[in-house]
This record gives structure tokens, sequence and C-alpha cells, in this order.
């Protein structure tokens, strides 16, 4: 009974510590304990042990904030006013969260908010990135392009409309970007008239959902490199259809006695067992089409064809039904329903294509992904 009672005295002591921040401030985690400490006096301002951790810790976060950034500014990293930016933040959260807690307003009178020095510390930060970026841009190519863009952006976000930052990220952007015309898929075949333009709809959606505008992959139909004057696109996608073909209707017949018995009752103490039968006659109406789609893509810039491949395709039109002669409750529930189907005219040959091209449609959007994922 000692022992438990200890335990649970142990138990306590460490969890009241964690709560109060105590372990916190001993590991000289300065920040976490005070942000404990203060959430334990929002719930229990009598609470003595997180008061004293807030006495205690406050002055030295202030004195460990104050060393950190002297450290980082006489350093020679690069980008030491963000770190030097994060420091301020997480000081001026202790002075919001301080300022916005009755009692430790009782204890910590004056807590120290940056604000000029934040600002100035911004425009360093942007400056210092600002800078970079430029480095980057100069060495005019499409790798260091993405670099300098990115370092734009984070200038952007500390301060909007510095220096010429939004034409460079336009200039940078451009650079980074690689453009892909996507051409019309054609079908080649004599025997049918069939469009492909839902085809190269669904494809042409697909890319631009994959690769959005703010990434570095663009996507043109011919006519709108033709309207943006991208007269050197870096690679041209063609799609051919070849070989399409739709099959003979082929009929399987398959026919079935069918016996089923149940139990009737006749009165309260007698039944007797009643037997259906009847014949079934089931058809399976198939038509396959099928064929290949052919994609290439080109290097346009020094005309080498980067990938060349077939992707086979087909789809089995399924068309089931049945009759019978004799009693139907021989039958049972899916039978029954297939004798309610009847004998049904082909699809359109243009409907038959779309199915056909469904699972090209999944092979060619993953290959295509696949292949310009690495210029996002």
């Amino acid at each position: 009974m000692r022992k438990n009672f200890l335990l649970i005295f142990l138990i306590s002591t460490i969890v009241l510590s964690c709560a109060t921040g105590m372990k916190a401030l001993q590991k000289g985690n300065y920040y976490s304990a005070i942000t404990k400490a203060i959430e334990r006096l929002k719930s229990d301002p009598s609470n003595t042990k997180a008061q004293q951790v807030l006495k205690d810790g406050y002055p030295l976060a202030l004195q460990w904030s104050q060393e950190e950034i002297d450290l980082a500014l006489t350093s020679n990293q690069p980008f030491k006013w963000e770190r030097t930016i994060d420091i301020m933040h997480q000081l001026n959260h202790l002075s919001e969260i301080i300022r916005s807690t009755p009692v430790a307003r009782k204890i910590i009178v004056q807590p120290k908010s940056y604000t000029s020095e934040l600002n100035m510390a911004y425009e360093k930060a942007a400056e210092e990135r600002y800078e970079t970026g430029l480095f980057f841009l100069g060495k005019d190519t499409r790798e260091d392009a993405r670099v300098a863009y990115s370092h734009f952006e984070q200038v952007e976000k500390y301060i909007s409309n510095y220096e010429e930052v939004s034409k460079n990220l336009l200039v940078a952007k451009q650079l980074a970007t690689i453009h892909v015309v996507v051409e019309a898929a054609t079908v080649r075949t004599r025997t049918y008239k069939l469009s492909s333009e839902f085809f190269y709809n669904q494809v042409f959606e697909y890319l631009n959902n994959q690769f959005p505008p703010q990434g570095f992959v663009n996507f043109l139909s011919p006519k709108q490199a033709e309207d943006f004057q991208v007269k050197q696109p870096d690679y041209i996608v063609q799609m051919e259809f070849y070989d399409f073909s739709i099959g003979n209707l082929i009929r399987h017949e398959k026919e079935e006695s069918l016996v089923t018995t149940e139990k009737v009752a006749i009165n309260d103490s007698t039944e007797v067992t009643k037997t259906y039968e009847a014949k079934l006659k089931t058809f399976t109406d198939e038509v396959i089409s099928n064929g290949r789609l052919n994609y290439k893509i080109t290097d346009f810039q020094n005309d080498k064809l980067m990938r060349d491949k077939l992707v086979p395709g087909s789809f089995s039109w399924l068309n089931k039904y049945a009759i019978y002669v004799g009693d139907k409750k021989a039958l049972n529930e899916q039978q029954y329903h297939l004798t309610l189907n009847t004998a049904l005219p082909l699809p359109p040959k243009q409907e038959l294509f779309i199915e056909f091209t469904r699972p090209i449609y999944d092979q060619l959007s993953m290959e295509l992904n696949s292949f310009f994922r690495r210029y996002r």
C-alpha cells in the first residue's frame, strides 16, 4: 500500500512538473517552459510552481535570445537574418501570451516586444535573399533560374514590391519553365470514321491538373503555342492510334434444367414438398475492340526522340440475357433478372472506341507524369 502511494506521488510530481514547465526550464528549453507555465496559470492562477517558472525563466529566455541573435549576426552563415527573425517572433509570442494572462502580467510587468527591430530584420533578410536570387539568375541556366525563383518568392514573403522582385520573378519563371506542345491524337484507320478529341481533351486536362501554373512545366496545344508565340518549345508530344478494330459479334449459349423444391404447409400439422421445374437458356453477346496508341516525346531543341512507345488497349462489350420455359419459381433471383434483359444492338463504333482508349489513357497519363515530373 505504501509502495503504491509513493508511486502515485512520484507520477503526480512528474506530471505536475511537466505541466508547469519546470522540467523544460531545467533542460534550458526556455520558450517551452514559459509557454507551459502560462498555460498552467490560465487554468490555475495560484499555482506557485508555474509562477516560479515564469519568474525565473523569462529573464533567461531574454538573455538566451539576445545571445543567439548576436551569434547569428556575427557569423558567416547565409540567411542569418532569417534566424534573427525566428527568435524575435518567439519573444513576441511570449510577450503576447504574457500580456493576455492577468497573473502573468503581474509577474512580468513589461515583457519585451520587437517591432522596429523586426522590420529592420525583414529588410535585411529580403535584401540577402534578393541578392542571392540575382546571383543565381545571372547564371542563366534553367536549374539556377529555379533556385533564383525560390529566393525571389521568399523576398515577397518578407516585403512586398521589394525593388524589382516582381519583374525578376517573371524572368526567373520564364527561364525555369519548360514548354511542352501536346499535339492532337490522330486516328489512322480507313474502316471507321472516328474522333479522338475526347481522348486529347482528357489527356490535356490531366496534365494541367498534375502540373499547375505555379510549377515549371507548361503544357500547350499547338493553337496556344501559336497565340503565345512559343516558337521554340522544349518538348513535343505526339499521339497516334493504330490498328483499331472491332471484332465480330460472338454469341455464347448455355442451356440448363432447373429444379427447386420448397415445403408448403397444408394445415397446422401437415406440410408437403412441392417441386418446380424449368429450362433456362442464357445468351452472352460479346464484341471485342482493340488497338494501339503510339506516343512520342521529342526534344525540340535537338530533335532527339526521348520516348517512342506503343500502348495497347482493348475493351469487351458484353450483354447477357436469358429466356425460360416452365415454372418461374425454379429460377433464383439472379437468373430471373437475366430473363428481364433482351438482346441489344451493338453500341456505336465511336462509343466502343472511347471505351477501348480508357486503359490506354490510364497508362499514358502515368508515363507522361513520370517523364515530366522531374521538371516540376
